[in-house]
């Protein structure tokens, strides 16, 4: 009786995490189209969204019941099935990812620890490529179901740019395994909070470069924003959607920019680990006050990655596919391929 009171417990403990999670997902996504605008403005010298809400606030509200109200058209040569697939898929991996990023320590609430973590699986670098690369069937299915040669061109496009990114960011990430000794996402903080407490950005800075290039081209944000490529493909391959199928893609684009940011804080910048260098252990305070903040170090971290990708979009002009495709190809696998390299060697000559 007492274990299966107990599995109740975990289950309603993980199940609120889970809602809290995707909660948190919807309303960063929500407000970061309205730091985008507020972004954009600032570099621009304008003032941007101000009319909903005082300094504009409520301008998320506003698009997403503009959303919500707005007439759905599936046209009658699509396959509607398939139509109605692309944008569910699209959305769905995107929040299936934050399932093993580890959000905190632990927490000791009546009496029990409480894992900030959803899943702390041993192969979870594995399981977010796992998803990730499920994400390319939304965009695929939705620009062929749209029966337009346009979102069908674009959707070849996008699919092509996430496979050939998607290696060299794998590449970039097993020189991080070799200094870890595990996949386990958990473990990969761990390390980086022991010994002299060193982030992996510091021992791996070619690593970080080349999985945030490719974290940009994974996102499509600009300068790899091809698949919408409005002077060439009119509105790239969602362009048959409206209403909330629109809205699930445009959304599903942000929450992988969150999603992203969280890898990449987790992997090369300590993950909740508050400052690099520093045993936080060792400052007296009470460990859930510890696990508050660092929960608030990640999510600082997250908004500053964040920022990052704005201020790109808004200040470099996008390839043309082909240099997209050589960059990808010809420069960043090589270099992760020769960074992986120095690394194994590296590794072998300390353990000499």
């Amino acid at each position: 009786m007492f274990l299966l009171s107990l599995d109740i417990w975990l289950i309603v403990e993980k199940a609120a995490l889970i809602l809290v999670i995707i909660g948190l997902s919807f309303f960063i996504a929500m407000y970061t189209t309205y730091a985008e605008r507020k972004v954009a403005a600032w570099l621009q010298d304008r003032r941007g969204p101000n009319r909903a809400g005082p300094w504009g606030i409520f301008q998320p509200l506003a698009d997403g019941g503009k959303l919500f109200f707005k007439e759905e058209i599936i046209p009658l040569a699509s396959s509607k099935f398939l139509f109605i697939l692309g944008p569910a898929m699209a959305m769905t991996t995107a929040l299936l990812t934050s399932a093993v990023i580890p959000w905190g320590g632990t927490l000791h609430i009546f009496g029990r620890d409480v894992s900030m973590q959803i899943a702390d699986i041993n192969i979870g670098i594995l399981y977010i490529f796992g998803v990730v690369s499920l994400g390319v069937y939304g965009i695929m299915i939705g620009g062929w179901a749209s029966n337009n040669k346009f979102s069908l061109l674009a959707a070849i496009r996008g699919a092509s740019q996430m496979i050939s990114y998607e290696l060299a960011m794998g590449l970039s990430l097993i020189a991080v395994l070799m200094l870890t000794g595990t996949l386990q996402m958990s473990g990969i903080v761990g390390n980086q909070m022991t010994g002299d407490n060193l982030w992996h950005v510091i021992l791996q800075p070619l690593g970080f470069v080349i999985f945030f290039v490719c974290a940009l081209a994974e996102c499509n944000r600009t300068p790899f924003d091809l698949p919408e490529a409005e002077n060439e493909l009119n509105f790239g391959y969602h362009q048959e959607y409206s209403s909330m199928k629109l809205g699930f893609y445009l959304f599903a684009e942000y929450i992988n920019m969150f999603i992203s940011s969280a890898v990449m804080a987790t992997v090369f910048f300590g993950g909740y680990d508050i400052l690099p260098f520093v045993d936080e252990s060792k400052w007296g305070l009470s460990p859930n006050l510890l696990t508050i903040l660092g929960f608030a170090a990640l999510m600082a971290k997250i908004f500053f990655f964040l920022f990052v990708f704005i201020w790109i979009r808004w200040t470099i002009p996008r390839f043309r596919y082909d240099q997209l495709m050589k960059l990808g190809w010809k420069k960043l696998i090589p270099l992760a391929l020769l960074n992986m390299i120095i690394t194994a060697a590296v590794v072998l000559w300390l353990k000499k």
